[in-house]
C-alpha cells in the first residue's frame, strides 16, 4: 500500500485508536514518525511506543495509548502542514494551542520538538501538526 503522506497516516491510526478505546496501535516506521512520537511521550499525550519487526520482516511502531478516567487523553490531533501545503512559522508567529492547554509539533533546523522547546531554543520551522 502506497502511503503519500506517512505523518498523516500516524495521526489517523492513533486518532481511530483512541476512538475505538484501543490500547495500542501499529505503524510503519521511519526516522519522521519515531520523532513526532518522540515528542507526543514527552509531553504526556501517549503513554510508549517500541519499534519491533513484523511477521514480513519490516520495522513497525507499536504506539501505546494513554487514557485517563476512560477517555483517550488526546482530544483533538490534527495534521497542519500536508504534503500539498506546506506551512512554516517563525519563532514570534508560533500561537498557542487552546490558549497553552495543547501543543504545536514542529519540523525545525534543530529535529522535531514542541512549540514550547522551539520557544526556548528561538527557533521556527514547519508546523507538523497540532495536539490538544
Amino acid at each position: 500500500m502506497l502511503i503519500l503522506d506517512p505523518v498523516g497516516d500516524l495521526l489517523t491510526r492513533i486518532r481511530n485508536g483512541q476512538k475505538a478505546k484501543k490500547p495500542s496501535v501499529s505503524a510503519p516506521a521511519s526516522k519522521e514518525r519515531e520523532a513526532v512520537l518522540r515528542v507526543l511521550v514527552s509531553e504526556g499525550y501517549i503513554s510508549n511506543y517500541t519499534k519491533v519487526k513484523n511477521q514480513r520482516g519490516f520495522d513497525e511502531l507499536q504506539v501505546k495509548l494513554k487514557y485517563v478516567n476512560g477517555h483517550g487523553s488526546i482530544r483533538s490531533i490534527t495534521r497542519v502542514s500536508k504534503p500539498g501545503r506546506r506551512v512554516y512559522s517563525s519563532v514570534r508567529d508560533l500561537v498557542p494551542v487552546c490558549n497553552g492547554l495543547g501543543i504545536n509539533i514542529l519540523s525545525t533546523p534543530r529535529g522535531v520538538m514542541s512549540d514550547v522547546e522551539a520557544r526556548k531554543a528561538f527557533v521556527g520551522g514547519e508546523v507538523i501538526c497540532k495536539v490538544f
